[in-house]
């Protein structure tokens, strides 16, 4: 396979993750980003590797739900009523994907790619030198309400029809297998092979370190523009400088929507607003992350701190964050605790990039066949960054990536 010069745009999990595997296959690679390598979405997410999460956020019956959404700014999941006429058409699509059918065939192809993703994080935790920031741990889905846990039986139903392995617990066996938490919880399911890594942000920056020690080149600036030959693409422009190449790969998370259009597509891609709370001496820390069934947010032990993180909010990229919605997960977190040190406390908010049938695009350009898209993740960036980036480079090379890529396809909708 020749050579070729392969700029990436975007330095999250994901575009850090292509880069390094083109830059495997011996291609001269450069990412492009106007923040350093993981400063955008990748900085904040749960650190968790959800591989149990074979649902789409859509299933049968959201509909009824949405009122409910516009009515409770600090639910779950919030719609902001002033970008409702903006999402609209999302939102459509959204409830489209929520049929039996499709969310049984979404389903399945989340799975293809869940099922390997745990292997390519393996790989580069030890590519990086640190085998040990990637716990195995499993994690502990606990429930207050037994109304919760009724409802909840449907998505068992689906993850067993994956393939998904997990272990129903009752009562008197969650405070002994997790000793933190408060005797509240009356029903909870352990999900064996899910894992978490000590620290997402320093995960990103270090895959980027060994990518610019492999000879590889980071660019913080926007990207503004392409040059385009007779096949496509030749040029990536910033403000300051046009990088010559043979191919692009558009990797820039809730950013990517404008890149794509640039390069001949139209993509429904729009942005979950993400908040999250870490403390960093909290007193308490579980042996392995918590998903609170009740509320829908999850808890993980990291390097720095207890990490209370989730919930969505859909509310474009331009509003200011409502931090109240962090005050809600941190409400919860006391509930579940007991006493919590607050002190250092920080609170964020990030952009999930999200398609509305909750599977990303993985996927060549149509219009231009040295154009490849990578992004719309929604909950599961960084547990799929890695095996997307392979993929990516599986794509470059025109190698069978061992699944069924078709409903990645960016031309789906």
């Amino acid at each position: 396979m020749s050579q070729q010069h392969i700029v990436v745009i975007g330095a999250g999990i994901v575009g850090v993750s292509a880069a390094l595997h083109l830059q495997r296959d011996g291609h001269k690679v450069t990412v492009i980003d106007e923040r350093n390598p993981g400063e955008g979405t990748s900085k904040g997410n749960a650190a968790v590797l959800a591989v149990d999460s074979v649902s789409p956020v859509a299933t049968p019956g959201v509909l009824w739900d949405v009122p409910k959404y516009l009515m409770d700014p600090l639910g779950p999941l919030a719609i902001r009523w002033s970008y409702l006429p903006k999402i609209a058409p999302w939102l459509l699509r959204f409830l489209a994907a929520s049929s039996p059918k499709r969310v049984e065939e979404i389903s399945i192809a989340l799975a293809a790619l869940l099922n390997r993703a745990t292997d390519v994080h393996r790989d580069l935790a030890k590519a990086i030198g640190e085998a040990s920031i990637l716990r195995e741990t499993g994690w502990l889905g606990v429930f207050e309400s037994d109304k919760k846990f009724a409802g909840y039986q449907w998505d068992l139903d689906l993850q067993k029809r994956r393939g998904v392995a997990f272990k129903v617990m009752a009562q008197e066996e969650i405070r002994q297998f997790e000793p933190s938490l408060q005797p509240i919880f009356r029903h909870a399911v352990y999900y064996p092979q899910n894992s978490y890594v000590l620290d997402n942000f320093r995960l990103v920056r270090e895959l980027a370190a060994l990518f610019a020690a492999n000879g590889g080149t980071i660019l913080k600036e926007k990207v503004t523009g392409f040059g385009f030959g007779a096949k496509g693409p030749t040029a990536v422009k910033t403000a300051s400088r046009s990088v010559a190449c043979d191919g692009v790969v558009v990797a820039a998370g809730a950013w990517s929507k404008h890149l794509t259009a640039m390069l001949g597509h139209k993509v429904p891609l729009d942005t979950e607003r993400g908040y999250h709370v870490t403390l960093p001496k909290p007193g308490r820390m579980p042996r392995m992350p918590l998903y609170s069934g009740d509320h829908s947010f999850a808890v993980t032990p990291l390097e720095v701190g207890l990490r209370f993180a989730g919930t969505v909010e859909l509310g474009g990229l331009e509003a200011e964050p409502n931090y109240a919605r962090a005050e809600v997960l941190m409400k919860h977190g006391r509930r579940m605790f007991g006493d919590l040190n607050e002190e250092g406390r920080s609170d964020w908010m990030g952009f999930r990039p999200s398609m509305p049938d909750s599977l990303p695009v993985i996927s060549q350009g149509r219009r231009y066949p040295n154009t490849w898209f990578a992004y719309g993740h929604g909950h599961l960036g960084l547990t799929l960054g890695p095996i997307t980036g392979k993929t990516i480079a599986d794509l470059v090379a025109g190698r069978n990536p061992g699944f069924d890529i078709s409903p990645f396809r960016i031309d789906r909708f």
